[in-house]
């Protein structure tokens, strides 16, 4: 029962961060600290393979909230706007950046920048580094250009896959540090939001099939039932997130959003204050 709630608690963490500017990875790591979930996932290894699996729940969410997006996308020969393959194409320019980068430094953001007792320190920099980023862009962004999806151009899907890079940074936010770039190149700030969730699909689905093969021996049958209630309870509450940010994001900025990175930098720096306090008292 204990490993059930513990699973339901990281698809939680999953869905709802997975696509806000506040970075999914990072809030899988500091709540695995807390909860200590590699314990009864079945070590690390099995641990940061389940982080990344339940991904792809995240990702159909994202299928079922703009359907109509990715239906144009299958429109071969309708290449107007964010449609067919100028669209695809669009996608993919966004997405080799980060992905050519992942793929030559997947090992060493694994055993450096997401070890565990390194991860609260990198996270929480991470979380400061990001509010600073997000404060920035709010308050000295330039005049939106592109206010659509069927206005993108190759320029700005270039750029927002440059951005997308820093979001390999646990705690900078994928979602995030593509959102910023698109608002830095002149797209308003609900379109870019939007883009990065049509953009985060096709690299997050890459992440998540090679996590599957690279880890699929280290997990056993309990551990898949595991994965599929994490599976299936990040879909639903990415669902709900995506819904609700689009919303919010129509009404207003993201200055709320750093705030709360700033706080919860904060919230880890006391964490590990308060750990290493205690650890030098007893012993």
């Amino acid at each position: 029962m204990e490993s059930i709630i513990k699973t339901i608690i990281m698809g939680i963490v999953e869905g709802v961060t997975e696509f806000l500017p506040v970075s999914s990875t990072g809030h899988l790591l500091l709540t695995n600290n807390l909860i200590g979930f590699d314990e009864v996932i079945g070590g690390e290894k099995a641990a940061k393979a389940f982080e990344i699996i339940i991904q792809l729940g995240a990702i159909l969410a994202v299928l079922f909230v703009l359907p109509e997006r990715f239906a144009r996308l299958a429109r071969w020969r309708d290449n107007r706007g964010l449609s067919g393959l100028r669209g695809l194409g669009l996608l993919f320019i966004t997405c080799v950046p980060a992905g050519l980068l992942a793929l030559m430094f997947n090992q060493v953001i694994e055993d450096k920048l997401m070890d565990p007792k390194l991860a609260p320190i990198t996270v929480a920099a991470a979380f400061l580094v990001g509010a600073i980023w997000m404060l920035a862009v709010e308050w000295y962004r330039p005049k939106a250009k592109v206010t659509n999806l069927d206005a993108m151009t190759w320029r700005e899907a270039l750029w927002m896959g440059a951005f997308q890079v820093c979001g390999l940074w646990p705690g900078m936010s994928r979602s995030g540090s593509t959102i910023l770039g698109g608002m830095m190149t002149g797209v308003e700030r609900k379109t870019a939001a939007e883009y990065s969730f049509l953009a985060g699909v096709p690299l997050m689905f890459a992440a998540t099939l090679y996590s599957l093969k690279k880890h699929y021996h280290d997990l056993n049958v309990a551990q898949f039932n595991l994965l599929a209630i994490g599976f299936v309870v990040s879909f639903v509450t990415a669902w709900i997130a995506v819904k609700l940010f689009i919303s919010f994001l129509s009404k207003h900025t993201l200055v709320a959003f750093a705030i709360y990175r700033i706080l919860a930098a904060a919230a880890v720096a006391w964490w590990m204050i308060d750990w290493a306090v205690a650890r030098h008292l007893l012993g």
